[in-house]
């Protein structure tokens, strides 16, 4: 199967929302103002309250309430604010899988999770971005809706066969289709024109130290998604890995000196219930 043919025009998911590209054009623009770019998101009202809601939860914890669209990206940054931007349209745009293939729900349940995980670690390294770790984190089994929109029995079959053999589900699907939902949603992500950083971690969450460029960063994503299938929160039809591997993976990681995967847990079931709302609440 050409994996191409499943990122037709025919694909309502194969675009973003117009408001994000507006949004992408004008941040790129040495002469926008803020108060421009801020314009653009207050044509989508929904949206709007959204960000404002994100940008005054514990989420951020900024010591003052922020009121406009304008104020946020003077604090947040335009790239923080570009990447809840993404968070949000993508969670609105992806929610139409019958739940018979794919419970949307429990899909963004974990992957929200995975997003949370990516970005609590990345908080960690003064080197690296923790918004750019959480979409991240979030978008790593995109793929997977594409499959499910477009192939649903075959999708059907291979989260039964996950269920009932000892293989991981890159290795199923690469059987049936020659590629698997990790490719598939980096060459989505592509399309999309991400950075190269995301279209590799998405490439190689599943085996990071394949990836030429961002091994470590992809270690972070995949160890995220051991993560929240150990903790069951949410699923995208993964089993769950022994937790003999999980600690290999936490340990190959080095994070241990700074936090204990045990506090690591306590920190993200603290804060999982109230990011699940701050970004499903119309999904």
């Amino acid at each position: 199967m050409d994996i191409l043919e499943l990122l037709d025009d025919d694909l309502p998911i194969a675009s973003l929302p117009s408001v994000y590209h507006q949004f992408q054009d004008a941040i790129a623009c040495d002469n926008t103002s803020f108060a421009k770019i801020g314009e653009i998101i207050l044509y989508d009202s929904g949206l709007t309250a959204r960000l404002l809601k994100i940008v005054n939860s514990a989420y951020y914890s900024f010591p003052e309430p922020i009121e406009k669209i304008s104020d946020a990206i003077l604090v947040v940054g335009t790239e923080q604010l570009s990447y809840l931007v993404l968070s949000t349209v993508v969670t609105d745009k992806f929610n139409t899988i019958p739940e018979s293939v794919l419970n949307m729900e429990s899909f963004w349940q974990h992957s929200i999770a995975c997003g949370l995980i990516a970005k609590e670690l990345a908080s960690l390294n003064k080197n690296l971005e923790p918004e750019k770790f959480f979409i991240a984190g979030m978008l790593h089994d995109i793929g997977q809706v594409i499959l499910c929109t477009k192939l649903p029995l075959l999708s059907m079959k291979i989260l039964l066969d996950l269920q009932s053999q000892n293989e991981q589900i890159d290795i199923l699907e690469n059987e049936e289709l020659g590629f698997d939902h990790a490719e598939l949603g980096a060459r989505l992500l592509k399309k999309w024109n991400l950075s190269d950083f995301h279209v590799e971690v998405t490439t190689f969450h599943h085996q990071p130290h394949r990836a030429p460029n961002f091994s470590f960063e992809a270690s972070i994503i995949h160890f995220a998604d051991v993560l929240a299938n150990s903790m069951q929160l949410g699923s995208s039809g993964e089993k769950p890995v022994t937790s003999d591997l999980e600690e290999k993976i936490w340990e190959s990681l080095n994070f241990s000196e700074q936090i204990s995967l045990f506090h690591l847990k306590e920190k993200i079931t603290e804060a999982y219930d109230e990011t699940l709302d701050l970004f499903l609440q119309t999904a």
